[in-house]
């Protein structure tokens, strides 16, 4: 059972579920990771990491991502093009969940 102060209680599902439609699915959390772990990374540089990402669902992926304001995406007008792909200040604000994963990780996956 939660206190009664929980910050649980205190979020209605609907601004819940907002926050896992914007960091759900299988590939959202893993390339938050990587920028957060990288803090800059190409879009060929990404794909590497997240292998066996298709090329398809890592565009989907980053236009949702920064659609939801979580990536900035900066291109630079050369050929062939060039495309880095970093944390906003919204998405760095998301670093002390990643942080308590690992807490998680380290407890209870040593």
């Amino acid at each position: 059972m939660l206190e009664e102060n929980s910050k649980i209680r205190k979020i209605d599902y609907e601004r819940f579920e907002a926050v896992i439609n914007m960091i759900g699915g299988k590939w959202k959390l893993r390339i938050m990771y990587q920028l957060a772990f990288h803090s800059m990374l190409r879009y060929g540089e990404l794909k590497k990491l997240l292998t066996p990402i298709s090329h398809r669902m890592l565009s989907i992926q980053l236009k949702e991502l920064e659609q939801d304001g979580l990536i900035i995406r900066k291109e630079y007008p050369q050929i062939p093009p060039k495309v880095e792909y970093q944390l906003s200040l919204k998405g760095i604000e998301l670093r002390p969940v990643f942080e308590h994963m690992c807490d998680w990780i380290f407890k209870y996956l040593p």
